[in-house]
Parts: structure tokens; C-alpha cells; sequence
């Protein structure tokens, strides 16, 4: 359908369209007319996807003098493709109707392991050693080497990506992550880097929220984007926790012995120039005496992580002295790990703001405040000198790094807190350093500072006027929208007692009774004997879930459940947990039926659709309220949630 909002018109995929959507692509547009940032609450399953798209992409084609590019920031792979499968469907129906010029060009940008089509390549296991795999094949020094022999294995895709230079573009169109593939497979040129180059063209970007609020991605894929791009966090409830992980490091004993292995390793490349080619090393050293203005000129294959602080937050300046020569740097990293070591020897949690321990470094290790802020940016500097190119195994010296860097920028905002042990399993010494990012503000500044429209919806932003709050902006637009429905299409019941009338309940001193666990296996028993399909439970933790489901397997409930349908778990891992979701709608599907267990506020709750059959039935086992003693710090894990 197509119709007027004031001076635009906008055209909607659908024949019909909700109240509520007309209401938000309203509020939406007075945002954009304002030039400023918004918040929109709209719940799940009302279209909030399609009518920021039909907004949006009406906007502009109405107003062409404005120019806005769309950036579209999503939580999952899943959500990118979901999304962009929406967008080329309203394309079509865009030029239907006005024809060519309605043409645009819209891609989805993600990791290297999901757009690199070299087999040599893929066949590694996890996502990093993808990247380094890339990066043997690809780094300028290799395909150097190349040139002077044969024999020296290249990319092949990346050869005829550069050979085609500026005729390696894509025609317009709306490209999902596979006709990226597909399109690179027919061309024989690499998806990953062609998709890198026309980021800065494409009228729609759909990526990850780290693409644009993690400081070390922001600064390689997102410093082109101009400001009169407009800002779309989808899904975004949880924003602030991505916020505080993108700013966030920890240090594990596995990690400081990582990191001993990798300065080891990297003396020995050291030594090895020295012998063979100490020009290098040389020209190095001349270069940082100037400062590390080099990074914007590094070819796209050489440059992988940018400065894990702030833009603003960086010193446009020569590094100290005392770390300009590798040897000396390295020497300066071993201290500094040494020290960590010492701190990781404690049986009492502590906690220490970023200033004292900043002191104490300096007092104990003689490390200072600005050699701590250089620490990335001089180990990026020397690895690219090395011509190191397996960058996964440095991944323990870059977490330290990493550190160094945060800890001798930022001296508010954050906290240093060393646990002697996992609360999980205290009685396993496992100590944990973690500097822990608090202010939520931090890491999207530079977003709202830069881009004239950001804005923020999802299907729950209760209370809506505390995230203004958590992120210290100031929005144009703040509603919330309420769902309309014509007829009774869902029917909601509250479970306090279970068929013996024992009461059941999640608040955390009756969670754990054998009572209270042996009626929720009876009630979805029960519910899997008479539902057809799919049946979707959401427990309030992953500890919870894993707790519950091994008391159900041990009393032989859980295999009572699975005579009637299969059983798929979600897991902390993203590839187990796609691959249970992918094996779920097979056997909803096939008629088999399944029930999938997940953690409300985890990967599958957050833009996942349990549809039609997908979903005859949800079973929520308690109310997922943020576990207030639970340390907020912690990235390594989904928060712990409290019920009652």
C-alpha cells in the first residue's frame, strides 16, 4: 500500500497496516525531521522491522536532496539476514512502483566466516583462526613474497578482487550474506573485502552493534560512515550490557601463561630480524619516533583491530621512548605480566579504581601511565613489522594489551575487581581480573556525537525514561507504542501450584526444590503429550536451565519428554545453538515435534521467531528480573537473572 505522512510518501509492503505502526513510522519521522535521536517501544511481533525500513527508504526517496544512509545494527546473524530478506521484499515493491529510480544498494557486513567463500580458508574451526588463515594468504608481505615465487600460497578470490580494482563493484540490489557469497563464487572475488569496500557506497548497512559501538571494530569498519547517516539499534533492551562488554577486559591465569608463550615467541622473531634483515627494525623505530599517525595509510589486509580506546581518548603522539625498541617493549609486556601474576595470587575479592592501580604498577613493576596507554598500538605496530600473520595465537597478548591500554586511558568509569574464584564452583581456585567498564555512556558517545539520528527500539524499553539515563543522551522523541489486537489469539495462564497443589515457584530460596522441580518436568510432560509441534521453554538463567534439565534427566523425566517429542538445548556457544534451532524447525517440520529449551534474555529470545507451528506453546519457568547481586562486570557469561 502507499500513503502520505505529511510531506513524504511512504510505501509498505503490506495491503494492511497496524495502528501502532502507522503511530511509530509518525514518531519516527519527526525524529528524522529534527535531526535527532529517538526511542521507540513497540512490542515483538507488531512489524517494527518493516516500518523502519518503509520510513526510512521513503524518507529518502521523497527528500533525495538529504542523502541519509541507512545504518542497521542487529544483535545476531540471524536478525541481519532476516532483516535484509525483509528489505529486498520492500525493494521490489519500491521499484514496482516507481521504477528505476527507487533503485539502492543495501549489504550485510559480517566476519570473515561468514562471507569468505576459499575453502582452505573456512575449513578452520572458529572464527579467529579464520581471520589468521585469511590474513597468511592475504597479508601484503605474503603476496610480496608471492610475486617473487610461485610457490608462496595466495588467495586466489583476494588476487582477482585487486586485479579487478575500481570495476570490482556491486550493482545495485539488495545483497544478504549469501548473494554476497554466491555473487563473489560467479565474479571469483572475495565477498569479505568487496563488502568491506562498498560499505561506504551502499544507501542501507546491516551489521553487528559492535561494528559501531566496539572501539577496535568501530575504528576499521565504521570511521568512513558519514554523519548524515541515520542509526538503527534493533532488538536494543540490552544495549547498555553490549556497551559495558566493549570496554570491558578479563585476565585469567590461562590467559598471562598464553601471553608468556606469545613474548617468547615474539623474541624470537626479533632475533631473527636482527640477523636477517635489522633494517626493519630500524625503519620501525624512526617511524614511532614520529608517532602512529601510519595506521589510516595500512593496506585493508594488514590493519585487523584498531585502538581499543575511544577516538577522542588517543594521543595523537610519539610513543615513550622506553617501548620504542622492541626489545625494550617486550621487556616492558613481561614486567607488566609478571605483575598480573602477582595480583592473581589472592584469596580475597578485591576491588581498585583504574588511578591506584595505575599507582601501583608504576610502584611495583615501573611501568607508567602512558606506556600503559600505548601498550596495543606498539604490539599492532611491532606484529606488523615481524610479519606475524597466525594473529590467533597472539590472542592472549593482545587481551593484555588490551588492558594496558584501558587501564592507563580511562581513570573513571571503570573499576579493577579480582575474584580468587568462580561462585559457580568456589571450591576450584580459578582467579579472575577483570576491568570492568560501569558506565554504559562510554562506548556509544562517539555514535550519538557523530551520526545526527540514532535510534534505539525494541519490543521491551521498560522503563523507556531510564535508558536516556544509561547512556546520557538526550532524545527528540521518546514513546512507547501498545499492541492492537483484533481477537484473542494468545491465552495466558499463571501456574502457582503444581497437580500434587505443592506451591511452585522461581524465587531463588524455593528454585531448587525437589518438589518444585519435579512439577515443572510433570507440567511439561504433560503439556508435550497433548500440544502438536513445537513447544518453547524460556528459563530465567543458563545456570538454572543447565540446573533443572540434569535433575530432569537424573529423575527420568526428561526421557518420558522425549518419547513424545525431541529435545534441543541453547547453548553459550553461537554455532550449537544455531545448529539446535536449524534441527528444531526439522522436526516441527516433519511432523515429529520437539520442545527447545532457552534462557530468556539469551541468543534465541532476542529475534527469533517461533511462528505458526514453530511455536504452539511457550512455557516461561519464572520471570527473567536482572539478578541483582550478580557481579554486571562479568562478559564472560549471560548475566544471572533473579525470579519469584
Amino acid at each position: 500500500m502507499k500513503f502520505q505522512i505529511e510531506d513524504v510518501t511512504v510505501y509498505f509492503l503490506y495491503d494492511y497496516i497496524y495502528p501502532e505502526q502507522y503511530s511509530y513510522m509518525i514518531e519516527l519521522k519527526r525524529a528524522l525531521d529534527a535531526k535527532g535521536h529517538c526511542l521507540l517501544e513497540m512490542p515483538t511481533g507488531t512489524g517494527k522491522t518493516i516500518a523502519l525500513l518503509s520510513l526510512i527508504t521513503s524518507y529518502s526517496l521523497s527528500k533525495p536532496e538529504t542523502s541519509i544512509k541507512l545504518i542497521y545494527c542487529t544483535r545476531t546473524v540471524h536478525e541481519m539476514e532476516k532483516t535484509l530478506a525483509e528489505l529486498k521484499l520492500l525493494h521490489n515493491y519500491q521499484i514496482k512502483h516507481l521504477g528505476p529510480q527507487a533503485r539502492l544498494l543495501a549489504i550485510g557486513l559480517s566476519s570473515r566466516k561468514n562471507l569468505c567463500v576459499n575453502p582452505t580458508v573456512l575449513a578452520a574451526e572458529n572464527r579467529d583462526s579464520v581471520d589468521a588463515g585469511c590474513r597468511k594468504l592475504t597479508a601484503s608481505w605474503v603476496r610480496a613474497m608471492a610475486a617473487e615465487n610461485p610457490n608462496v600460497p595466495t588467495c586466489q578470490f583476494f588476487e582477482n578482487y585487486e586485479r579487478a580494482a575500481s570495476a570490482a563493484v556491486l550493482p545495485p540490489g539488495v545483497y544478504t550474506l549469501q548473494d554476497l557469497r554466491m555473487f563473489g563464487k560467479e565474479k571469483g572475488w572475495c565477498p569479505y573485502f568487496l563488502a568491506r569496500h562498498m560499505v561506504q557506497f551502499a544507501n542501507v548497512v546491516v551489521y553487528s552493534y559492535q561494528y559501531l559501538l566496539d572501539p577496535k571494530v568501530a575504528g576499521i569498519i565504521s570511521k568512513e560512515m558519514q554523519k548524515e547517516s541515520v542509526v538503527v539499534f534493533d532488538e536494543a533492551h540490552n544495549i547498555d550490557n553490549v556497551c559495558i562488554e566493549a570496554l570491558s577486559v578479563s585476565v585469567r591465569r590461562q590467559t598471562l601463561e598464553g601471553a608468556t608463550r606469545n613474548l617468547n615467541r615474539i623474541s624470537q622473531e626479533i632475533d631473527r630480524f636482527k640477523a636477517t634483515d635489522a633494517s626493519r627494525l630500524r625503519a620501525e623505530y624512526n617511524r614511532l619516533v614520529e608517532g602512529l599517525a601510519l595506521r589510516g595509510n595500512l593496506p585493508i589486509t594488514d590493519n585487523w583491530l584498531s585502538n581499543p580506546a575511544l577516538p577522542d581518548d588517543i594521543l595523537k603522539e610519539a610513543v615513550p621512548g622506553n617501548i620504542r625498541r622492541a626489545e625494550h617493549f617486550l621487556h616492558v609486556l613481561r614486567r607488566l605480566v609478571q605483575y598480573l601474576r602477582g595480583r592473581l595470587d589472592t584469596e580475597n575479592v578485591e576491588k581498585e579504581s583504574p588511578v591506584s592501580f595505575v599507582a601501583s604498577i608504576n610502584s611495583h613493576a615501573g611501568i607508567d601511565q602512558k606506556t600503559l596507554k600505548f601498550c596495543y598500538d606498539r604490539l599492532h605496530s611491532l606484529m606488523l613489522t615481524l610479519e606475524i600473520t597466525d594473529t590467533d595465537e597472539f590472542l592472549h597478548i593482545q587481551t593484555i594489551c588490551d588492558f594496558a591500554t584501558l587501564v592507563g586511558t580511562y581513570g573513571r568509569g571503570f573499576s579493577i575487581i579480582i575474584e580468587p574464584f568462580d561462585e559457580r564452583m568456589p571450591h576450584i581456585p580459578d582467579p579472575i581480573l577483570q576491568l570492568s567498564c560501569h558506565d554504559a555512556s562510554l562506548a556509544i558517545k562517539p555514535v550519538f556525537d557523530r551520526f545526527q539520528s540514532v535510534v534505539i527500539t525494541s519490543g521491551t524499553l521498560s522503563p523507556i525514561d531510564l535508558y536516556p539515563r544509561l547512556l546520557n543522551f538526550h532524545p527528540v522523541v521518546s514513546r512507547s507504542f501498545t499492541m492492537s489486537l483484533t481477537r484473542d489469539c494468545i491465552c495466558p495462564m499463571v501456574l502457582t501450584r503444581g497437580s500434587d497443589q505443592l506451591p511452585v515457584s522461581t524465587k531463588f530460596d524455593m528454585r531448587s526444590d525437589p518438589g518444585v522441580v519435579r512439577n515443572y518436568g510433570k507440567l511439561l510432560l504433560e503439556m508435550v503429550s497433548v500440544v502438536p509441534d513445537g513447544t518453547v521453554c524460556f528459563f530465567v538463567s543458563y545456570s538454572y536451565m543447565d540446573g533443572i534439565i540434569n535433575t530432569w534427566n537424573d529423575s527420568g523425566i526428561l526421557k518420558e519428554i522425549m518419547q513424545h517429542k525431541l529435545v534441543f538445548i541453547e547453548t553459550q556457544d553461537v554455532v550449537e545453538t544455531t545448529l539446535a534451532l536449524d534441527n528444531y524447525r526439522k522436526a516441527c517440520d516433519c511432523g515429529r515435534g520437539a520442545v527447545f529449551f532457552s534462557v530468556a534474555r539469551g541468543k534465541v529470545a532476542e529475534g527469533i521467531d517461533f511462528d505458526r507451528h514453530y511455536g504452539r506453546l511457550v512455557i516461561m519457568f519464572g520471570v527473567p528480573f536482572q539478578y541483582t547481586l550478580e557481579y554486571c562486570w562479568r562478559g564472560w557469561s549471560t548475566y544471572e537473572t533473579h525470579s519469584r
